[in-house]
């Protein structure tokens, strides 16, 4: 049995990286927590905006522009308003629960010419998984949660926005 471990451990990749160099490379990302504080539609706006609050001080605040169809869906979700028939989010929230995959986080990773990019982070059976997501998306899903997935922004986010 023994020689049948050996084995089966001789079979599995490398997973530590051969050069010293290459754990000291990858930057680590510090990220701020943000609830969502409201969505609002200014009539004098070309679009709707998510308003995002930081958790902690200095309590900054993010502006997140997006189309209705999506503003009025994140409304709901924190209103918790189930349509009559589950709409697209309500759809993905029942077959990830029915999956038994939790929504863990929504990060915002990046502001490049005006726009917010989002990552959508999961933990299925088979672990964690990251997809690439449109923040408004990432965060209908995140409200849509028995109880709301944390909303995570990068800091070198923050510093971008707030430098532009």
């Amino acid at each position: 049995m023994d020689e049948q471990l050996s084995s089966d451990a001789a079979s599995l990749p490398e997973e530590r990286p051969t050069d010293e160099t290459a754990l000291t490379k990858a930057p680590v990302v510090q990220y701020r927590v943000f609830t969502l504080d409201s969505v609002l539609y200014d009539l004098t706006d070309a679009s709707p905006q998510a308003h995002l609050i930081e958790a902690e001080s200095p309590y900054r605040y993010l502006v997140i522009p997006m189309a209705l169809p999506d503003a009025i869906s994140l409304q709901q979700a924190l209103s918790g308003i189930e349509g009559r028939r589950p709409s697209t989010h309500e759809l993905m929230r029942d077959v990830l629960g029915r999956l038994q995959v939790d929504v863990i986080a929504v990060r915002i990773v990046r502001f490049e010419g005006g726009v917010f990019f989002a990552e959508l982070e999961l933990m299925t059976a088979k672990g964690r998984e990251i997809f690439d997501c449109r923040t408004s998306d990432a965060l209908t899903l995140a409200y849509r949660q028995m109880v709301p997935a944390p909303v995570l922004c990068a800091e070198d986010v923050l510093e971008t926005y707030f430098r532009d």
